[in-house]
């Protein structure tokens, strides 16, 4: 079944410049309230009904009104980002572009590429992994494989993302690129390719280099292309203990303990990095990402993560208003083997606005005032604005949903001539 826009925003709705036959509905969806017949109705009770009235055009102001967001948290952090994962909306942030040592964070895009490569069937979970010298003999957090041994490629991910052993990540880059060298080029490739655009890697378990940076923002736009691409592998970060070599070691995200919403990201600390985290939680479809880099302990990045994940869930909300090729709005087509055409978007609408304000949302389509075929599908023949107030929200153009051949000679001649009289006593192009 289609459905209209207004059905899935329930706001005002302006279909385009020309608008004659809409101003009652258009009215209605304000909130104003045509006057009401006054015959028969005196004194008293026509004040009355004016009070009323006027209390009611005051509805949509009181309710916007009502809706208070506090300032976000400020955390003693050097700097953090926290971002909703679909709407990629950016709740609160302080020094999210500055460039800082990431620890062991940097293991998120060591398993990103090693997910990649699964994914491709260029490596397998099952297949064997033989443990190099320079793999045992890593500093640091460790997995404790050892050297001359043959470990499972799924073995070593956990090792890399419960245990975050540099042994781990070591081995697992030797083996799919040859070399930890190899791996690392690999790495600053697929920074560039997602946009990372102020991250350089210089190994792949983060331990200290001058030349090895991040920025908080950067790390969350992996992580979103981490859950987005591999979410089956995702599911290793939520996992609170791995035991291998007869070690079990738990996973040192502790929030994945304090908040049952919370299903991972990764840990890091070095003296130079200080502590960070990067913890993303899931809460009723709506996915946030929080990045915290350069706290003063273990405790402080847990509990400064938490203060951001429980604001963001707290004062803002995430809608889903339109799908990928729903129709929006079917407009007259001139010219064409096809009288009418759909228009939609290529992609979803998802927005994150402060809670209880999706009533003060407004959507405006307009098109082009005559539109003419041949036209492919996909080709841009409108706009689609979602306003919060006057707060612009949203903007995408809106699409060709099929392609809509040009018709024969005489239905041409019979559109041009149709066309010009309708223009010319003031009709609607538009009107499918």
């Amino acid at each position: 079944m289609k459905r209209s826009i207004d059905h899935y925003l329930g706001v005002k709705i302006v279909a385009n410049t020309k608008v004659a036959g809409q101003a009652g509905r258009d009215a209605r969806r304000r909130h104003v309230i045509p006057s009401p017949a006054f015959s028969g109705v005196t004194g008293k009770r026509v004040r009355l009904c004016a009070l009323l009235l006027i209390m009611m055009s005051w509805l949509p102001v009181a309710r916007a009104i009502d809706v208070i967001i506090p300032s976000p948290p400020q955390l003693a952090a050097k700097g953090y980002l926290l971002i909703d994962a679909h709407s990629h909306k950016v709740i609160a942030d302080h020094n999210s572009g500055q460039r800082l040592p990431p620890a062991s964070l940097s293991k998120i895009m060591t398993s990103y590429i090693v997910a990649g490569e699964i994914k491709r069937g260029s490596v397998s979970l099952d297949e064997e992994v033989d443990v190099s010298v320079k793999a045992w003999r890593m500093e640091g957090s460790r997995m404790f494989i050892r050297e001359g041994t043959r470990v499972q490629v799924e073995d070593l991910l956990r090792g890399v993302v419960v245990q975050s052993g540099n042994d781990a990540s070591v081995a697992l880059a030797e083996h799919i690129a040859g070399s930890e060298e190899g791996f690392v080029d690999v790495m600053n490739q697929m920074a560039r390719r997602l946009g990372m655009s102020d991250t350089h890697f210089m190994n792949v378990t983060g331990l200290p280099d001058e030349d090895h940076f991040t920025t908080a923002r950067d790390l969350a736009t992996l992580t979103m292309a981490l859950i987005r691409d591999y979410p089956e592998h995702y599911a290793l970060y939520s996992e609170k203990y791995f035991t291998y070599n007869a070690v079990r070691q738990m996973n040192r995200n502790a929030l994945l303990w304090r908040d049952k919403t919370v299903d991972g990201v990764k840990t890091g600390h070095t003296e130079a990095a200080g502590y960070c985290l990067v913890s993303s939680a899931e809460r009723d479809g709506m996915r946030l990402i929080a990045v915290v880099m350069g706290a003063s302990s273990q405790e402080a990045r847990a509990a400064e993560s938490q203060k951001l994940i429980t604001y963001g869930f707290r004062y803002f909300k995430t809608h889903r208003l339109y799908e990928a090729e729903e129709t929006l709005k079917r407009v007259r087509v001139w010219l064409g083997a096809d009288e009418s055409l759909a228009l939609g978007l290529q992609a979803p609408v998802i927005i994150t606005i402060p809670r209880g304000t999706r009533d003060s949302l407004n959507a405006e389509i307009k098109t082009d005032s005559v539109l003419k075929a041949p036209f492919e599908k996909g080709a841009e023949l409108g706009h689609l604005s979602v306003k919060l107030d006057a707060e612009l929200v949203y903007e995408a153009q809106l699409v060709a949903l099929a392609s809509v051949g040009e018709a024969g000679f005489f239905s041409r001649m019979w559109d041009t001539l149709a066309l010009f009289f309708l223009q010319l006593f003031g009709g609607d192009p538009l009107v499918a």
